[in-house]
């Protein structure tokens, strides 16, 4: 649908990016931009759309810092036996149900190639903004290899021409594996420093790659202005991953103290994922489902990766929401947000790393997770004033509407 000239948000109680508000305001979009935030009051003329807001609120376009569009199911074993084009056209309703839930930018970690990115850009399909790392650096043996001792190698999304292969081992390697993925289109460079849940032939607390190789691999993406998601699960990969120079910690299952020290030293933003091993023990399993050592292995980490965020939450580091989504269905990415509050975030914080702090981690995305003049008007409107924690689980079925550069997303 496209935006009208202007469009009135009317007493929204509105939470900018960063706080809420101190009073209702009306939030004025002119050409897919936030024009002004002020008081209401004004006198609204014709040629207007006007949204009634009070008692609603209005927040910034979410921003889900990991997702996996190009995946639709867990299970490997399932992916191997479909057609290679199947998960490009699935990606199309991915992309479009994950826009209707509120995320209007994301971080996709492996598999969306440039091509799904600029689809999106372009108008050809519907779906969030993107930044993608379009694959994952990993040692051979490590999490993003899939090879089975038959000799079979599985992937969760299949090999193609614009995202090649990531396995790469010592400094030479990595730095042109690194090369490749930014020729690709990468505007993240993720790099796997651990093992996995999800693989095969490793555990999370595995160490993978020493720390040479990560330096390199960090140098060469901050050479290309871009920057370097660790999956990290394991303590000793963690801090190797952060003493490198890595930007963000994914899933950062087992931390210790001195891993957040180096955390808040260094301003590494953890991205905590507590859905995805919940999603893995409840989409995984049943007889033709994921291996019985991959479900051990989620059952293993649950209890472990709440406490370690709690206490990184307790520590002051910061903080973007991520969902894992396409471990799980897309679309449910916002559970998320109760996951999180589980640890005693406060509802303002929940929605800080959901919006303005994740989207720092979009370099090819400007103007989002914030509600301000001259930002994009990628907007949220929920049916509650959202006022408790508790109402962070209500969220998804409380949408009234996403915008998305100011147009309403059908």
């Amino acid at each position: 649908m496209p935006a009208a000239p202007t469009t009135v948000f009317r007493s929204a109680r509105v939470f900018d990016g960063h706080a809420f508000l101190d009073a209702p305001r009306d939030v004025v979009v002119r050409q897919g931009r936030v024009a002004a935030v002020e008081p209401g009051s004004s006198e609204i003329g014709g040629g207007v759309d006007v949204v009634e807001c009070e008692g609603r609120t209005l927040v910034p376009g979410l921003v889900d810092a990991h997702v996996h569009l190009m995946v639709a199911n867990a299970n490997p074993m399932r992916s191997a036996q479909e057609p290679f084009s199947l998960p490009f056209y699935r990606s199309v309703n991915s992309a479009r149900t994950m826009l209707r839930s509120g995320v209007t930018s994301a971080r996709d970690l492996t598999g969306a190639d440039a091509g799904l990115r600029e689809a999106i850009d372009e108008g050809v399909i519907a779906g969030p903004k993107l930044s993608i790392a379009v694959n994952a650096l990993s040692i051979t043996g490590g999490h993003g290899d899939n090879w089975l001792r038959s000799g079979v190698t599985l992937h969760h999304t299949n090999p193609s021409l614009g995202v090649p292969s990531g396995i790469a081992d010592g400094v030479e390697e990595v730095r042109k594996v690194t090369r490749t993925m930014l020729r690709a289109g990468a505007d993240v460079i993720k790099v796997c420093a651990t093992g996995g849940v999800m693989s095969t032939n490793d555990h999370p607390d595995h160490t993978q790659f020493g720390l040479d190789e990560l330096r390199v691999i960090v140098e060469e993406a901050e050479a290309h202005g871009s920057y370097v998601a660790a999956h990290a699960i394991g303590t000793q990969g963690i801090k190797n991953a952060i003493l490198a120079g890595a930007r963000t910690i994914e899933h950062a299952i087992y931390l210790d103290d001195e891993a957040i020290e180096l955390m808040l030293d260094r301003d590494v933003v953890l991205v905590p994922t507590l859905t995805a091993p919940r999603q893995v023990l409840e989409y995984g399993g049943g007889p033709s489902g994921l291996p019985d050592n991959i479900l051990a292995k989620a059952r293993g980490v649950v209890g472990r990766h709440l406490d370690s965020f709690r206490r990184a939450v307790d520590a002051g580091v910061v903080v973007a929401m991520g969902s894992d989504s396409g471990i799980g269905p897309h679309g449910l990415g916002l559970t998320e947000l109760p996951a999180m509050a589980e640890a005693g975030m406060p509802v303002d914080a929940i929605l800080r790393s959901a919006t303005s702090i994740g989207a720092r981690l979009l370099p090819n995305v400007s103007g989002v997770g914030e509600i301000r003049r001259g930002s994009a008007a990628d907007l949220v409107l929920l049916d509650l004033e959202l006022t408790a924690s508790e109402q962070l689980a209500e969220l998804p079925d409380r949408i009234v509407g996403v915008w998305k550069d100011g147009a309403l997303v059908e």
